[in-house]
């Protein structure tokens, strides 16, 4: 897989980032394939805090909006990754997970 298409498929679920990772290029495509990492570990934390905390209506709320931020970010990561960009996305982009 080239640079473009690694990038794309990283943003698409855990098991197109997994694919990406082993069978992509993983030297051009870094940046992408950390942000969607970062993306997936996020939802994968507001996932916990709603299970546990789920029940309080503020709690909830906060979750609702995070989790559409974080869908939001896919999305510009995706359009991102398929135009050759590799800018690091708002909000995010300073986490480094892969090095």
């Amino acid at each position: 897989m080239g640079k473009k298409l690694t990038g794309a498929v990283s943003y698409i679920t855990i098991i197109g980032w997994i694919i990406a990772f082993v069978l992509g290029d993983r030297k051009g495509a870094k940046v992408h394939l950390n942000q969607s990492l970062v993306i997936v570990v996020a939802n994968l934390i507001l996932t916990i805090v709603a299970k546990v905390l789920g029940g309080i209506a503020i709690v909830s709320t906060v979750l609702w909006v995070l989790d559409i931020i974080l869908f939001v970010l896919m999305i510009l990561g995706f359009i991102r990754a398929i135009m050759g960009n590799d800018e690091p996305l708002p909000i995010i982009g300073g986490i480094k997970i892969l090095k």
